[in-house]
């Protein structure tokens, strides 16, 4: 023979081999590659449901029997019931062919290896686990007729006897031991089985596998399951023919399936507990935002929030009182509104000694607008912690240690339910967040630090609407303003600047107007030289080029009240406006002088002059206030506090001239007893009544 024809019969031989290695030592990758060839589109269907109730049936009520024969039992049994039926004749065809198939199977793994391949090749256009059912419907074929061992163990008719000893039945009970090794292994490819059902349900139940992504790795595994689970069944189909045979030697293949059975299916129950844990958490979390968006309850929609698992684990729900450290429940939220302040460990200081004096303004004074009670108004604060180790709790507990407050915490929160919620309801990206949510648990400001920090307790009760509405409730000042302000240009362009500070200024006290002049030039040079100080500050003096703008400016104050009173109703932004208007009018009567404080074209302040002169005297003392606070509400804060301490308890009063007898709401008549004639009213003084005695 030849040298070529000699490598050629080797190749051969080496080939034959190679096709007909154990399939129990291919890897997951060849099985994986060379089942995934056999499968095509889903294009044919068939009732999965009823089949698996069929065949799950069959082969339990014939393992159920064996094992009745094999304990020797003598209980009667009752007759077989099946309510679900398989009406497809086409499909009941398939299933004898595939049974067929199975039978003559020669004994060894390769032959069942090939026969495994040709039944995946004819079923080919089902789904996966339809697949797995046809193969199991047609093994119950075969296996069913141990029904018929009924005879053994009940009285019957001989025709059933008979019957039963045509399939060779009678010599079941001499491979007892046999029988019994064998439906382990059938119970063992039946929880395959189920297990394969079970995933069918998860991967049709519509989830994004962005969000199950352990459902991608099923995908790779069930192929190789299925192929498993089909390898078993013809199998244990040619088994079956050998234990009704006296002469029966166990196969050593049962053994080694049944261990490879114990790891696939090990492996695929472990995957699909990680699919059904994710899935929980996704319906989990699901539950929770309809809850937190919707908004019915507040004390619903934190506990939903915060609250880990249905457990509701106490040890990871931890709320308490900053001052007192006093344990509390949710429910001292009730009918509440929550400013629910949301922040890292870092960079968090400005923000808490804003939210300090916030929570004290809302205390020391009562305050209400639209129905908002400042004594309605409760701070949260749920701090989040990047890793939950010894060291980030002892970063916690040494930060509410330092940190004086007087408001709500969640001691512990490392619920990644909770933490996936704060990020996607309420933006949070490692960037502190304010958020307001009314008592029925509706955001009604996403962004409330954006107001607090510009606004401080004016902002009350810091809905997106106040925001709004003080930034334009000013416009009306400005529109009269800049028609007495000779630098009316460079005054324009100030008030657009959101950075920049103007205080426009004026009296009838001389000496005043130059002292609050030269102290405004000082903070101006300061404010210059202070490089951390990024902002800029201009002043404007009412009058400074012509004394006959100011009394003009006042006219006009005093018109602009008349004909808002005139009109009835309006917006309620308008009702803001009129209330500014008469808070202004009354800085007029203040015998030094007054001074206006505007942020941009958003007016801060209207303050009487010794206090506002001494505020801006005193920058020395409070611009330490400055880093956690703008300079607006640290100058308001100042300015507040000399109000308070100089012991002046003078009521506000104020002349206002009306310009039309119906602007007045009561006429008054005259008193003489011989007239009683309604009088004329030419001016009104508005006076508080209780004046010292506050």
């Amino acid at each position: 023979m030849s040298e070529s024809g000699s490598n050629s019969t080797n190749g051969q031989q080496q080939g034959m081999m190679k096709q007909k290695q154990n399939p129990l030592e291919f890897t997951h990758d060849k099985i994986l590659e060379d089942v995934y060839r056999t499968h095509f589109h889903c294009l044919e269907k068939c009732d999965a449901a009823s089949l698996y109730t069929v065949a799950s049936n069959v082969l339990n009520q014939s393992m159920d029997i064996t094992e009745k024969v094999i304990a020797k039992g003598d209980q009667p049994m009752d007759g077989f019931k099946e309510d679900t039926s398989i009406t497809s004749q086409q499909l009941a065809a398939k299933l004898k062919r595939i049974a067929y198939l199975m039978i003559c199977t020669p004994r060894g793994e390769y032959p069942v290896h090939c026969t495994t391949m040709l039944i995946l090749e004819q079923l080919k256009h089902y789904s996966w686990d339809a697949k797995v059912l046809i193969v199991e419907a047609a093994f119950a074929l075969e296996y069913g007729k141990f029904l018929y061992l009924l005879p053994l163990i009940a009285p019957c008719q001989q025709f059933e006897s008979s019957f039963a000893d045509l399939h060779g039945l009678l010599m079941v009970p001499q491979n007892t031991k046999h029988v019994t090794h064998f439906n382990s292994v059938v119970k063992k490819v039946m929880q395959v089985v189920e297990c394969i059902t079970e995933w069918k349900k998860l991967v049709s139940a519509g989830h994004d596998i962005r969000d199950v992504p352990t459902l991608a790795e099923t995908l790779q595994e069930i192929p190789v399951v299925v192929y498993w689970a089909i390898f078993t069944f013809v199998s244990c189909t040619g088994e079956i023919n050998d234990f009704t045979d006296n002469k029966y030697q166990r196969h050593e293949l049962s053994t080694n399936l049944e261990k490879k059975l114990n790891s696939i299916l090990g492996e695929f129950k472990e995957l699909l507990k990680k699919c059904i844990n994710e899935i929980e958490r996704i319906e989990d979390f699901t539950s929770r935002k309809n809850i937190v968006t919707r908004g019915r309850d507040i004390v619903k929609v934190l506990k939903a929030l915060i609250f880990c698992g249905e457990k509701r684990d106490l040890r990871q729900n931890v709320y308490y009182f900053g001052l007192t450290e006093k344990q509390v429940k949710l429910e001292e939220f009730k009918k509440k509104c929550v400013l629910l302040f949301i922040s890292g460990l870092e960079n968090v200081d400005d923000d808490i000694k804003i939210l300090n004096s916030v929570n004290e303004k809302l205390k020391e004074k009562a305050r209400e607008v639209e129905n908002y009670r400042s004594e309605d108004f409760k701070i949260l604060w749920i701090p989040i912690v990047d890793q939950w180790n010894d060291q980030g709790r002892k970063k916690l507990e040494n930060k509410l240690r330092d940190t004086k407050f007087g408001w709500y915490v969640v001691k512990y929160l490392n619920f990644e339910t909770s933490l996936k919620l704060i990020k996607e309801v309420f933006k949070y990206e490692k960037k502190n967040v304010i958020t307001l949510m009314n008592p029925q648990g509706k955001v009604e400001n996403f962004d409330a630090k954006q107001i607090i920090s510009q606004w401080g307790i004016d902002g009350f009760p810091f809905r997106t609407s106040d925001q709004t509405r003080l930034s334009q409730q000013w416009k009306w000042f400005w529109s009269e303003i800049t028609k007495f302000i000779k630098e009316i240009e460079n005054l324009q362009n100030q008030i657009e600047e959101e950075d920049c500070y103007i205080f426009i200024y004026g009296g009838s006290d001389t000496k005043w107007v130059e002292e609050f002049t030269t102290a405004m030039d000082a903070l101006k040079r300061k404010v210059e030289s202070n490089v951390d100080l990024n902002m800029t500050i201009e002043s404007f003096q009412l009058g400074k080029e012509d004394s006959k703008d100011v009394p003009r400016f006042w006219i006009a104050i005093d018109s602009l009240l008349t004909s808002r009173k005139q009109v009835k109703g309006g917006e309620r932004g308008n009702e803001f406006a009129t209330n500014d208007i008469k808070r202004l009018l009354f800085l007029k009567q203040d015998p030094k002088g007054w001074a206006i404080l505007s942020k941009g074209k958003n007016v801060r302040l209207l303050g009487h002059g010794e206090a506002m002169c001494r505020t801006v005297k005193e920058f020395d003392t409070w611009h330490d206030k400055l880093r956690p606070m703008s300079f607006d509400v640290a100058f308001t804060e100042h300015y507040r506090g000399i109000k308070e301490k100089d012991g002046s308890k003078r009521c506000e009063e104020n002349v206002i001239c009306y310009g039309h007898p119906t602007d007045i709401v009561e006429r008054i008549t005259c008193p003489k007893k011989d007239c009683r004639r309604p009088m004329e009213v030419t001016s009104v003084n508005f006076k508080c009544c209780h004046q010292h005695k506050q």
